[in-house]
């Protein structure tokens, strides 16, 4: 995440981010683009250097940082274009599969208002952990070139990813087949830059698509505490289900038609049961280790290979670019599936589920009731806690709980304890716990999965007895 030293940055799991004017000054985007330049002039130092897509989103100042970054990479001689407008992360994803060889957003995500954060992109996707820890060590040493004054080299990105986004789910048949309402909260977030083109159906209620650089007072993040608005106009509309995207427009939040939050652990089994039905997939289902059993289910009675990585996208990237996968899903609200980029979209989501519904023909209640039939009830919770200090080794950390765990939990045995992001407890009924130190800020994330409220909220509880200091 973020770091107080000029000098140091680092890619978490998904970018580098801090605070506006504390740790994210225009002092550290210089650096970090002028450390992306002396990265780009060391690898391609006998090829063609790779020309640079440069974006930002809605927040506070992003389209002067972009600036920035573009101005330095374009000052050390290389190709670059900015985007002269907002953009959604996935369009710069895209475009390096399109003639660009690198691409770097201005964002900080789902974060409050008061964050920036620079995400890099490479081959379709995040740029992998090998490169990020490169161009980290090269910003430490970086020495800003100061900018020619020469014009930029300035492009609308939207339309390439709107016509990527019709080419996989035709968005105006897709809307025009529904038999009612559907609800879009854009969060304030910059998913509403090309809702004008997507979304623009007499079927669909737009919530919250102004520009708005502090998000209404809240994260711009899709998850239940901030969704009381998408939830009631879902209800009051009778529509046949809500979505909601983050601020930049990757993740992505399902409300059914009850008006009832949908967890990821609920919409995933929904998405991957639909794409399975269409009989062409056989590929692995690979998902964060922060991800429920439903998955694990459909993948075990559909004889498909199932892996967990450790959390953050990249991982299931990295997966989907080296294997042969079906489906991938994080518990952030972050989906991928097979036939296009290996990159969370909240929008091609958006589609996705709108084409479920349409081509079913029946309610994401119903749907999800024919789920639980089958698989099981899934209720899931994430619960964070404040620490006195920061646990700075995830893995000893692991290793020191795994130790003192009993034979059985809540009357059940542990068959499974997985450490490749903290540690996740499986029982044989695959309930299961995680916990997961945050390494940079003195936070525990504890998640739990059971098939009722009661056990997912005890399974926690214990949870957070194993790590309190005895």
């Amino acid at each position: 995440m973020s770091s107080h030293q000029a000098n140091h940055i680092s890619f978490g799991t998904d970018g580098f981010r801090g605070v506006i004017a504390r740790d994210f000054t225009f002092d550290v985007v210089r650096k970090t683009a002028q450390g992306m330049a002396d990265y780009i002039a060391y690898k391609y130092m006998r090829t063609d250097k790779p020309s640079v897509a440069v974006g930002y989103d809605r927040r506070f100042m992003s389209d002067l940082f972009a600036k920035t970054v573009a101005e330095v990479l374009a000052a050390n001689g290389l190709e670059v274009t900015l985007s002269s407008t907002p953009v959604a992360t996935p369009a710069i994803s895209l475009l390096t599969t399109k003639g660009f060889g690198l691409g770097v957003i201005i964002t900080a995500s789902h974060n409050k208002h008061n964050y920036n954060g620079i995400k890099v992109k490479q081959n379709g996707r995040s740029a992998p952990p090998s490169v990020t820890a490169e161009i980290e060590n090269y910003v430490a040493k970086a020495v800003p070139m100061k900018p020619a004054g020469e014009p930029l080299k300035m492009k609308d990105f939207r339309p390439a990813y709107v016509e990527y986004l019709n080419s996989k789910v035709p968005a105006a048949k897709t809307l025009a087949k529904l038999s009612g309402p559907v609800v879009v909260d854009f969060m304030y977030g910059v998913g509403a830059e090309t809702a004008a083109e997507l979304f623009n159906s007499k079927n669909v209620v737009k919530l919250r698509d102004r520009h708005d650089p502090l998000f209404g007072g809240m994260a711009p993040e899709p998850v239940e505490k901030n969704l009381a608005e998408l939830v009631a106009e879902v209800k009051k509309r009778k529509a046949l289900f809500g979505v909601a995207l983050d601020g930049d427009a990757d993740r992505f939040a399902l409300v059914s038609d009850k008006g009832q939050y949908m967890t990821p652990c609920q919409t995933a089994p929904l998405m991957l049961e639909y794409l399975l039905s269409k009989g062409q997939f056989k590929g692995k289902i690979v998902q964060a280790v922060s991800m429920g059993y439903l998955t694990k289910r459909i993948a075990r009675a559909a004889n498909l290979a199932f892996d967990e990585v450790p959390v953050g996208f990249k991982y299931i990237a990295e997966k989907m670019l080296s294997e042969d996968v079906t489906f991938g899903v994080e518990e952030s609200g972050g989906y991928a599936w097979k036939g296009n980029l290996p990159e969370r979209d909240g929008a091609l989501t958006a589609l996705f589920v709108t084409e479920l519904v349409a081509k079913t023909g029946k309610s994401v209640s119903a749907l999800y009731a024919e789920i639980e039939k089958k698989y099981g009830k899934s209720f899931f919770t994430r619960r964070d806690f404040n620490l006195e200090k920061a646990i700075p080794n995830k893995h000893s950390f692991a290793v020191k709980i795994k130790k003192k765990l009993p034979k059985l939990l809540l009357g059940h045995k542990i068959t499974e304890t997985n450490t490749i992001d903290g540690l996740k407890i499986i029982l044989d009924n695959d309930w299961w716990v995680l916990m997961r130190p945050s390494g940079t800020e003195p936070l525990l994330r504890t998640y739990a999965e059971t098939d009722s409220q009661e056990s997912t909220k005890k399974l926690l509880d214990l949870a957070f007895k194993f790590v309190e200091p005895k």
